[in-house]
This record gives structure tokens, sequence and C-alpha cells, in this order.
């Protein structure tokens, strides 16, 4: 397996890491044995990184995680996230980012783990009335308790990154970064590379749109998530789906899935960057990790970059920005 490095300073990983999201939640129906046997064959094929949050669920991926990784959470850099607000029910409460919240989160997702401490701890959204250094400073003080080892920011922008930089270091920024999300690129990324930190690309497959497998929108089931984001809605549909038809023809060209070649360009972007692809399912799973062996020339580069420049995307990426630091 691949591996790169968390941030200046942090352990190396695998290069791909796992997202667990779908396991639990916001894609359609759930199966919890599936669910932990593909992690398990993560685990099998050197998959060393692992991504959950307390709201997925909500808060029964990190019980799903942490029952499935088991014996061997110790071989594995375990991520969760804390900042946006559910209650059982799954109601969106908004965002919390206050230091007594941050430390009661904590607590709760050790024990929902089984774990006694969380390898990376990720503020899952900033939240605007709370400022920044004191939200960084109270997970300061979990990596003093010993209860997390490095710190990370989730959807955050530049300057924010750089303020929080200034109280503790951060290992790692996870945004969404694919070929139809490419803003990073103009100012996030560069932050990122001169402080030294990470960047764990969610989403790193147009949330399944650019695997070619969604063709109408009667191919999510009746609760899926996706239903109600822009890029998956209308005309904004049918403007994406030409995209994705013409890079499932660069792929078939290539003798590769499109999965994987949006997969190898995400990893070609830099040394630095360690996506998370998430599913369910076991298939999936590995052929996430066929991306791996692709090698991308400059011609095929220049072709994808023609294909998906920046912005290209039809819609924006969630019904409500203003959840997201711009």
């Amino acid at each position: 397996m691949e591996e790169r490095r968390l941030g200046k300073n942090g352990p190396r990983i695998s290069a791909i890491g796992l997202g667990c999201m779908s396991m639990s939640d916001f894609y359609g129906s759930r199966d919890e044995q599936e669910s932990i046997r593909t992690i398990h064959r993560a685990l099998e094929l050197g998959v060393t990184f692992f991504d959950t949050a307390d709201i997925y669920g909500p808060f029964t991926n990190e019980r799903l995680v942490g029952k499935a990784l088991g014996e061997r959470r110790k071989e594995i850099l375990l991520a969760t996230k804390f900042g946006i607000v559910r209650d059982e029910s799954g109601a969106f409460l908004g965002i919390n980012g206050r230091p007594e919240y941050v430390k009661s989160c904590c607590d709760a997702s050790l024990k929902r783990l089984g774990t006694d401490h969380i390898d990376l701890y990720y503020q899952h959204r900033v939240d605007p009335k709370t400022p920044i250094e004191e939200t960084i400073g109270a997970m300061a003080d979990l990596v003093t308790e010993g209860k997390v080892r490095y710190l990370g920011l989730s959807e955050a922008a530049p300057g924010t990154v750089c303020l929080a930089a200034s109280v503790h270091p951060i290992a790692a920024l996870q945004t969404e970064y694919s070929l139809w999300s490419r803003d990073p690129e103009a100012a996030l990324l560069p932050t990122t590379r001169d402080l030294g930190i990470a960047f764990v690309a969610y989403s790193p497959l147009g949330r399944g749109f650019l695997t070619g497998a969604i063709q109408s929108i009667d191919d999510l089931p009746q609760d899926d998530w996706r239903r109600s984001n822009p890029r998956f809605q209308g005309e904004n549909f049918h403007k994406n789906l030409q995209l994705v038809e013409k890079l499932s023809e660069l792929a078939r060209a290539k003798g590769v899935t499109s999965v994987q070649l949006a997969l190898a360009w995400v990893l070609g972007q830099g040394g630095d960057i360690i996506p998370i692809p998430g599913t369910r399912r076991r298939s999936y799973l590995e052929e996430d990790l066929g991306a791996l062996s692709i090698e991308l020339s400059e011609s095929e580069l220049g072709e994808l970059d023609e294909i998906c420049p920046v912005g290209i995307a039809a819609g924006q990426r969630y019904p409500d920005m203003t959840l997201v630091d711009l």
C-alpha cells in the first residue's frame, strides 16, 4: 500500500483512506454486516486511515466503526469530527464550536468508538459565533490530556486555517475535492502547503456522480440526501451527466473505470493529498484502491483539465452554502 504523511510531522498512512459516512447515513439503506466486512477488507488491503463523525447516523457510525476495528484499532489512524449538532431524531440544530461543547463531544466520541484516544480530531464546520482561537484552544487541551493526537479542520477558509495554526499545529484540512470540485486549488491548497498541512479530499468521486453509475435521479433511493443536492437536480443533473459521459469515454480509452480515473486524478494532484472515498461495499472498495496503480500521462491530465476546468459543475455543492466557511 502506498503511503502518505499526515501533515509535516504526522504519521505515514495509506494514500487512500476509507470514508465511513455512507455506512450509516445520507445515502439510503444501511447494511451493517456488509459495512463491517468492508472495513475488515480495507484492513486486509492495507488501508490504515478511517474517517467518521459524531453526526453520522447520528451517533451510530462511530459505534459501527469502533466495533468493526476491534482489536486492530492500534494499527490504524482513526479520525472523527464534532461541531455539527444533531439530536437523536437526526434533526440538524446548528454549528457549535464552544470550548465546553468541544470537550463533551470528544468524551462522547471516545465512548462510542470504544477507544482511549482519537488520532485525528476535526472541527466538522467552523462556528461563526465562536472565535476559532477558542475552539482550537479547547482542542489543544484534549491533546495535552492525551485524548487526541492530532487536530484537523473541515471546510475551513484559508484565513481560518491560518488563525487555527497560530494556536496549535493543524495536521489536516478536510474539504471536498474532485474533478468537479476544484475550488480549493485557488487559495486553500496553497495555504495548507505553506503551513505543511495534509489535504484530506472527501467526496473525491463527486458523491458518486463521477462514477457514471447514476444516470437518473431515480437511481437514488427516496431517502437519499443527494436528491436535495443542487448538482443532482433538474437541469444541473443533465449538464453534469454530460461531463460524466466525457470522463467515461476517456476512462474506456485508457482501460480503467471512471472511478479509478477520477481517483487517480486526485492522487496525482500532490503527495500531500489523501482522498477518502466512501463506500459500504467491498467490491467498490477494491475498485477504489485500484486507482493506486494508475498513472496519468501529461496528455491525459491535459484532457482532464479541458473536460473539468475549475467551476465546471452545474449547481452549488450544498443546498445551503452558509454552512461552509468561505
